[in-house]
C-alpha cells in the first residue's frame, strides 16, 4: 500500500471476534507486565474493549504504512497505560506480537510511556497527564485547515480529568468547531490516589470527580455527549458511528463517557485499586490464563 492508503477495516468484525481479541489483549497486558516485572495493569484492562473496537472496527490506519498522512490519529493521553495500546497495535500488525516481550527494556521500542519517535502507530508521546486532549485539538485544527478529513481520537482516564489543561481544551475546542475531534473518557472510577492525605490514611482514594455530572458539564461547554457501557461492543460501535456521522451535522467536538471496570476480565484484578499496577505470581498468572480463556503456549 502506498501513501494515502490508510483505510477503515475492510470487514466488520463480529462481536464475538472483538470479544476474543479483547481477551487476547488483556492476556498480553498481564503476561507482559509480569515478565517485565513492572507496569500498569488496571487501566489497560479497563480500556481494552475500547481500544480493540477502535483499531479493529473504526480507525482508518495502515499498519504497513503507519505514517500515512491520510490516517486517523489516536492519542493515548493516559500514557502510563501504554502496554494496553502496545498489545492492540501488535495484534493489529504494527509490529510483531513477540516484541511485547521487550516491554520497558532499556533498548526497546516499547517504553513504559508511548514514544512517537520509536513505536510504529504511536501518534503522540504521552506520559505527563492532561496533555493529550490539547495535542489532539491541535491535530484536529490542523486537519481542518489543510482540508483533510482525518478524525482525531483521544483517550483520557477519569483521574486525568483533574488536570487543568484538560479543561482549557474542553473550553476552546467548540470555539474552533472541531467536529473531527472525539474524546473518550475511560471512567473506571478507581485511581491509585484520590484526594491528598487524611489523618488516618495516606491517601483518600475516593473519586474527586465522582459527584460531578460530566455529561452536563461537557454539554454546557458545547460538546456532543454520549454515555455508554465501555465493555459493551454494541454500544461502543454505535457511539463511534454516531460521532463520525455527527461531525458533519453540527460542528461540535464529541465526548464518549465510557463507564468501565478497573482490572476488567481477570478475577483477582477487577474492581480493585491495588492492581493499578503490579506483577502477578505464577499462580495468579495461571488464573488469569483461565479467566481469559487463553491456551497454554
Amino acid at each position: 500500500m502506498g501513501p494515502n492508503d490508510a483505510t477503515h477495516p475492510t470487514t466488520s468484525p463480529r462481536i464475538d471476534e472483538l470479544e476474543a481479541l479483547a481477551r487476547e489483549g488483556r492476556w498480553h497486558v498481564i503476561n507482559t507486565v509480569t515478565a517485565s516485572k513492572a507496569g500498569h495493569v488496571g487501566g489497560p484492562l479497563s480500556a481494552m474493549d475500547l481500544l480493540v473496537a477502535l483499531y479493529f472496527a473504526q480507525l482508518r490506519v495502515d499498519p504497513e504504512n503507519p505514517d500515512d498522512p491520510g490516517r486517523d490519529r489516536f492519542i493515548l493521553s493516559k500514557g502510563h497505560n501504554a502496554i494496553g495500546l502496545y498489545s492492540v497495535l501488535a495484534m493489529r500488525g504494527f509490529f510483531p506480537v513477540d516484541e511485547l516481550a521487550t516491554f520497558d527494556h532499556g533498548d526497546s521500542r516499547l517504553q513504559g510511556h508511548p514514544d512517537m519517535r520509536l513505536t510504529p502507530g504511536v501518534d503522540a508521546s504521552t506520559g505527563s497527564l492532561g496533555q493529550g486532549l490539547s495535542a489532539g485539538a491541535g491535530m484536529a485544527l490542523g486537519a481542518k485547515r489543510l482540508g483533510s478529513d482525518n478524525h482525531v481520537w483521544v483517550m483520557l482516564g477519569d483521574g486525568e480529568m483533574e488536570e487543568g489543561m484538560v479543561w482549557e481544551t474542553v473550553l476552546s475546542a467548540p470555539r474552533y468547531r472541531l467536529d473531527n475531534l472525539t474524546a473518550i473518557i475511560d471512567l473506571n472510577g478507581l485511581q491509585q490516589y484520590g484526594w491528598p492525605a487524611t489523618d488516618d490514611d495516606r491517601f483518600d482514594r475516593s473519586e474527586p470527580l465522582g459527584h460531578v455530572d460530566l455529561a452536563a458539564v461537557f454539554a454546557g461547554f458545547g460538546w456532543h455527549v454520549l454515555e455508554i457501557d465501555g465493555h459493551d461492543f454494541d454500544e461502543i460501535l454505535d457511539a463511534f458511528n454516531t460521532v463520525t456521522e455527527a461531525r458533519d451535522r453540527d460542528g461540535r467536538p464529541s465526548v464518549i463517557l465510557a463507564t468501565t471496570s478497573k482490572g476488567r476480565g481477570i478475577s483477582f484484578t477487577e474492581g480493585t485499586y491495588a492492581w493499578h499496577n503490579g506483577v502477578a505470581t505464577p499462580e495468579q498468572l495461571a488464573q488469569a490464563r483461565l479467566d481469559l480463556k487463553q491456551e497454554q503456549a
